[in-house]
């Protein structure tokens, strides 16, 4: 979409030699920016990467409706469309630049995953959608030069203002949502700029990006239980949560060993294993996939479950496993797989928290609650590996980690992978 939307924008321009030379000077010390920064960033920091770069597509719609503007000729003669592209690229892009940064924040742990409550947060919103409305009509109406450039740079500032208070009331949890959206919003910016810059194609990578990102959303949406307009609009917006105070679980977390879990692991038939975020952090997908082979060998039936939204990014755990050499096909999805847990002598949970929490089915006043969770808790045993006991990255508890048939095996998710690795190859004789 990038390429096309540069050979478009080149296209148009029909540059002379000495402007190519200037164009391709500033797109090579951004492409080694890029390059560099690619080469810096892992696995585990590309959602708040991709947040980052969102920013950017933000600063460009923007810095290209007002520029488009300053350099007309005469601003009063621009048509409706051209003047409704101008408005709609720099809000647009305002938007998706300020959130897109919160974005990054919260994902980054710069600033507290948790959504920002204040008393008028609706009516702060409705004020600054009313002066960014407000300013989009002083820029239809075809003003002059003055009186256009303020009101375009006022809905630049209360758009930006809108986006970073919208995207702050929106909690840790529902960043993979934000992500998605935000997507979508670089793709209807570089629509409107199409417009603004009569350049069809670019209308159409436009729309095609804004189009996949929307779809995406509702993907996700729908894989949370969340309803969009409450995310967007700050809060957790579960279609099924009740208003109460949530329940307060009570119970003895008990422990476990890398010796015991090793022979559990190879007296069992069945086992479904559960990676999360934690798995990504600790990159100990090389030593699990070497457990997993072993038990394999030995007879063993194993699967992977994965949960729409597990990681900070759809797919990312998908692309972790498969980086590892995971076979594609012993890993599943979580409507495939969630009624096979009754049926598995033991489920493995690797640096899964949120995904897994049965609060989201027992309590109707949960913040995750109707949430759609992988249900381990039906096995036979289960284990669960975290570094802590710590709640997920929602902030809520988990009542899984005090049921009776659940042992937490506490540590560093790849130096106990590596060990349940030797362990099980030990005890299989191999």
């Amino acid at each position: 979409g990038v390429a096309l939307g540069v050979a478009s924008t080149l296209g148009h321009l029909h540059p002379d030699a000495a402007t190519t030379a200037k164009i391709a000077g500033l797109m090579a010390v951004g492409g080694a920016a890029g390059k560099y920064i690619g080469d810096r960033v892992e696995p585990t920091s590309l959602p708040q990467t991709v947040a980052a770069f969102h920013s950017l597509v933000g600063v460009a719609a923007s810095a290209a409706a007002v520029g488009d503007f300053i350099n007309a000729p005469v601003v009063s003669e621009l048509d409706k469309v051209h003047l409704a592209s101008i408005y709609l690229a720099t809000v647009i892009g305002s938007v998706t630049c300020t959130g897109s940064l919160v974005a990054f924040g919260k994902l980054d742990g710069r600033m507290s995953s948790a959504p920002m409550s204040h008393p008028a947060r609706d009516q702060i919103n409705m004020g600054l959608g009313a002066a960014t409305l407000g300013a989009g009509a002083i820029v239809m109406g075809g003003p002059e030069f003055g009186t256009g450039i303020a009101a375009l740079g006022g809905a630049l500032a209360t758009s930006g203002v809108l986006g970073w208070h919208m995207t702050a009331s929106i909690g840790g949890a529902d960043m993979p949502v934000v992500i998605t959206v935000l997507n979508s919003y670089s793709g209807w910016a570089l629509c409107a700029e199409g417009f603004m810059l009569d350049m069809p194609i670019l209308t159409t990578v436009g729309a095609l990006i804004g189009c996949s990102g929307a779809a995406l959303t509702k993907i996700m949406c729908d894989a949370m239980n969340r309803d969009i307009l409450s995310v967007i609009l700050g809060g957790y917006g579960t279609k099924s949560s009740g208003k109460g105070e949530a329940m307060k679980f009570e119970g003895e977390v008990t422990q476990t060993n890398v010796d015991d879990t090793c022979k559990l692991l190879m007296e069992s038939e069945s086992c479904i294993i559960v990676p999360g975020y934690g798995l990504a952090v600790a990159k100990g997908q090389y030593p699990l996939k070497d457990m997993v082979d072993t038990l394999r060998s030995a007879g063993k039936k194993v699967r992977f479950g994965i949960h729409p939204v597990a990681g900070r990014m759809p797919g990312q755990l998908n692309v972790l496993l498969a980086e590892a050499g995971v076979p594609y096909d012993i890993v599943e999805e979580l409507e495939e797989i969630n009624d096979d847990f009754g049926e598995t002598d033991v489920c493995l949970v690797i640096g899964a928290n949120d995904t897994i929490n049965s609060a989201a089915e027992d309590d109707p006043n949960s913040e995750i609650a109707g949430m759609p969770v992988l249900r381990v808790w039906n096995s036979k045993q289960v284990i669960v590996m975290k570094r802590s006991l710590a709640a997920g990255y929602a902030g809520v508890e988990n009542p899984v980690f005090l049921k009776d048939n659940t042992d937490m095996l506490l540590g560093d998710a790849k130096d106990t992978c590596e060990k349940l690795a030797a362990g099980v190859k030990a005890l299989s004789g191999k």
